[in-house]
């Protein structure tokens, strides 16, 4: 992160978006932005830098972010909000709820609104406004003062199209994401360094974008031949996964549900490497710290969306149209690369 973009010490007032913000006194007369990022977890984590740098052209303003409730920590950790709504996001059927976002937007008085989620939602948010004047808003939504025109869009990045989209808004100078997990003690987790952190799981309704689980265990009994300790991370969703892992290589450490966002960070900065699918806890790994290796199918695309380290070459990335088709022994190869080990 460059030295003059730093996160602040702030305790942020949370709130649902429709209720009063419960802004002290001190925030009378400055500046007011609105940042919205809703979703997902890997665009979230990608976000990170542009927050900072977001933060760093205001330093003197009261910025709110607007997201969803499971962000809620990782948008405390950050340290550059001084408040967080979170967005119910109502059906736009449900006009009670949408009548209490817009109570919120407006009543907000905000100077400025960076939409980084970009979505037809959000950009519905700024319709919210009628009939009172609209913020400055940063974003695609038609007739907005800072839109982001580059018809390029669309094949970018997700981070390349945030930095080229704060560069229309005025904003040139944006860092990597970086993210911070606390101190964490390892032997609470009863893990030996060195250790590799393993991601097997994804979001359950792409199963193309996981590779099989029995690949990730013979990976990791490979790893084991090394006195590399496979730590394997994911939700009680996931157990079905991280159990044939498990069973597959006992001197594996299964932390099946017991790990936070912020937990996964702290693991990712203490790892000599990450593994796993195209999913959001690879994206917190590489911003921690982890060199990384993620697995993509044709499912999607690295040049869009493979998670960004914070080094050059922090990230590598093996794809195979089929997962199903993508052998141990070659990402066994990239191991080997990466850690510097002999065959």
């Amino acid at each position: 992160m460059n030295d003059d973009i730093m996160s602040m010490p702030v305790d942020p007032v949370v709130t649902t978006a429709g209720k009063e913000l419960a802004v002290d006194g001190s925030a009378t007369g400055k500046k007011r932005i609105l940042v919205i990022k809703l979703s997902a977890l890997g665009d979230v984590i990608l976000a990170m830098g542009p927050f900072a740098a977001i933060r760093a052209a205001h330093p003197d303003a009261h910025i709110t972010v607007l997201t969803t409730r499971p962000f809620v920590d990782l948008m405390k950790a950050s340290g550059f909000f001084d408040a967080i709504a979170i967005d119910r996001r109502p059906k736009l059927t449900n006009l009670r709820e949408v009548f209490a976002l817009r109570r919120f937007l407006r009543n907000g008085n905000f100077d400025r609104v960076y939409d980084l989620q970009t979505s037809d939602r959000s950009g519905f948010y700024y319709k919210l406004f009628w009939p009172s004047p609209k913020p400055e808003w940063s974003g695609i939504a038609r007739g907005c003062s800072h839109p982001h025109a580059n018809p390029e869009r669309d094949s970018m990045h997700a981070l390349d199209r945030i930095f080229d989209q704060l560069e229309y808004a005025g904003i040139s100078k944006v860092p990597v994401p970086v993210l911070a997990g606390p101190d964490i003690d390892l032997d609470r987790f009863g893990i030996r360094s060195p250790f590799v952190l393993i991601c097997p799981g994804g979001a359950p309704h792409r199963p193309a974008k996981r590779w099989p689980a029995e690949r990730f265990g013979l990976l990791a009994k490979k790893l084991a031949d090394y006195r590399l300790t496979p730590v394997l991370i994911g939700t009680d969703k996931e157990s079905d996964v991280l159990g044939k892992i498990d069973a597959m290589c006992p001197k594996a450490r299964n932390l099946m549900g017991r790990t936070g966002f912020l937990d996964i960070a702290s693991l990712g900065a203490r790892s000599v490497l990450a593994i796993g699918n195209d999913t959001g806890p690879m994206h917190i790994a590489a911003a921690a710290g982890a060199p990384s290796i993620v697995l993509f199918s044709r499912e999607s695309d690295p040049k869009l969306s493979a998670p960004r380290g914070i080094s050059d070459n922090a990230v590598s990335t093996v794809r195979e149209s089929d997962l199903r088709e993508l052998t141990v022994n070659r990402v066994m190869e990239e191991v080997r690369r990466r850690l510097d080990l002999d065959e």
